[in-house]
């Protein structure tokens, strides 16, 4: 009785807060809060009252019997069949066992249920959540899949990892490569043919493998914040790394291997190859080139996501990085090797210098300082080669000076002695000025007033290098005057000037008038 007056005093609320709702004096969003209800459950309330009326907003449900229960001593029976004569019996097999043995009407779904209950079967895995298929990615360079398969490729011989990176859009194969381990180096052998050949492209997808990210502390999630070796380089590279949290997220490139695993076996069977080493021949005459025509599909846009990198050095930058400090003796000292450092132009040594040692994908060592490559090792330590030094000033001018200098005096018809001395009180006086850069300030007032300047000879100069221009004569003053006397090695000089060598002093004698 009291839970038919419940219903009903509820059924009396949702009417009058609906009639009220419908009034518009209150909207349907405080009528769903009042009744303690979704906004949704309002409409479909709304919905039954208009089409049924009171009797839409009654629980149609009250005065109905419940489903009818197993009786105790049916649930007792069916654990003790299953605790003593069954034990090993799957939930399937005991359900057929109880039904047509000892004749108890159960369905199989109320007996799992009641075994599950007592701990006498145990519950399945779910299924989890629920995951949509992704598409392609529109554009070839948006998405790069790098994964290994670790397979009995060559009848007889140990198995190798097949290094594989696919495109997302086509899938396409980019690179295939057998490895004993996959690890940073193939992943930087992959990464360094697919810039060159392809260019940058936007995201890299890869599984949680070590030489991809690090796991901090055990149970949580793991991170490409640790500048392990592959995340710095793509972090420079600009590319963004998505890693993979099961198998079936790496369904493209599962599926990809599951039909290399089908044929490539088979092709190197037939063609005869017993090494690893002819095997990749294979791969780069042959197979990626066939692979590639029957299994890729055109891509939703025709265009290329691919940036072409230009000015890179990708050796240095896709290598696996050793900080390491130059000893007296300028050797640097890794895993147990001593590498001789060899005699450069650039600087009389490195001693106590910090270097970079490089592990490069394909076995080989360098050290570099700065960013520049010293010298190639082998991985024994022995020394290979040196890498090539960079010309310094390389497009600049060059510099006047030693016999360039004398040549140019004898071009030019320039008396040497008066070239001389005006040229180095010229240096002396820049020097002791701070003005010997060109285009300093003089220059430009002078050019604004319309004068010729150090870098813009006039026309009495003798059109030379800009070092060795004479100064422009200073402005006579109107009226009567005596002409100004030179003064040798002065800006009034008229002979060209070229600057002072250092260590030599000018000299200036002046008449006095005595005898």
């Amino acid at each position: 009785m009291e839970k038919q007056v419940r219903r009903e005093v509820k059924a009396m609320t949702r009417k009058e807060v609906i009639v009220r709702a419908m009034a518009k004096e209150i909207t349907w969003i405080q009528a769903a809060w009042i009744c303690g209800m979704t906004d949704r459950h309002m409409r479909r309330l709304k919905e039954r009252y208009l089409a049924r009326g009171y009797e839409g907003l009654v629980d149609q449900r009250g005065g109905k019997p419940r489903r009818k229960r197993i009786a105790v001593q049916t649930i007792e029976t069916i654990c003790e069949l299953k605790r003593q004569r069954y034990p090993d019996f799957s939930v399937q097999h005991f359900w057929e066992q109880v039904t047509e043995e000892h004749q108890i009407d159960i369905g199989y779904t109320w007996l799992k249920l009641t075994l599950q209950a007592a701990g006498l079967a145990e519950k399945s895995p779910g299924r989890g959540q629920y995951r949509r298929r992704r598409e392609r990615r529109p554009l070839r360079g948006l998405l790069v899949h790098l994964d290994a398969s670790t397979h009995e490729w060559i009848a007889g011989l140990p198995m190798q990892d097949l290094v594989v990176a696919l495109d997302d859009a086509d899938g396409r194969i980019l690179w295939a490569q057998f490895v004993p381990q996959e690890g940073t180096a193939s992943t930087f052998a992959a990464l360094k043919h697919i810039l060159q050949s392809q260019g940058r492209f936007a995201e890299l997808y890869t599984d949680r493998g070590s030489h991809f990210c690090h796991t901090r502390t055990a149970g949580q999630a793991p991170t490409t914040e640790h500048d392990g070796q592959v995340s710095r380089a793509l972090k420079v590279l600009g590319i963004r790394q998505i890693l993979a949290w099961s198998p079936a997220a790496r369904g493209r490139s599962e599926r990809a291997f599951q039909t290399i695993q089908g044929r490539l076996p088979q092709e190197l069977r037939a063609a005869g190859i017993r090494s690893y080493a002819r095997a990749n021949d294979y791969l780069r005459t042959r197979f990626v080139a066939d692979f590639n025509r029957r299994f890729t599909v055109v891509p939703a846009q025709t265009a290329s996501a691919f940036v072409p990198l230009v000015g890179v050095d990708l050796e240095l930058l896709l290598s696996t990085q050793h900080r390491r400090a130059v000893n007296n003796d300028s050797t640097v000292a890794f895993e147990g090797l001593s590498l001789q450092l060899p005699r450069t132009a650039e600087r009389a040594h490195y001693v106590r210098c910090e270097v970079t040692v490089h592990e490069f994908p394909e076995g080989l060592l360098g050290v570099s300082y700065q960013g520049r490559l010293l010298a190639r090792y082998s991985r024994e330590g022995e020394f290979l080669s040196t890498a090539p030094a960079a010309r310094r000033g390389a497009g600049r001018k060059p510099s006047i000076n030693g016999t360039a200098r004398a040549s140019w005096r004898a071009a030019s018809g320039v008396p040497a002695a008066n070239a001389e001395v005006s040229l180095g009180a010229k240096r002396v006086g820049a020097r002791r000025r701070g003005k010997s850069e060109p285009g300093w300030r003089g220059d430009r007032k002078r050019a604004a007033r319309g004068r010729p300047t150090r870098s813009a000879p006039h026309a009495g100069g003798s059109g030379g290098p800009r070092r060795t221009l004479p100064a422009p004569p200073r402005p006579i003053p109107k009226g009567p005057h005596p002409p100004p006397r030179a003064r040798s090695g002065s800006v009034w000089s008229t002979a060209p000037h070229r600057p002072k060598p250092k260590g030599r002093r000018e000299i200036s004698i002046q008449p006095s008038g005595h005898l």
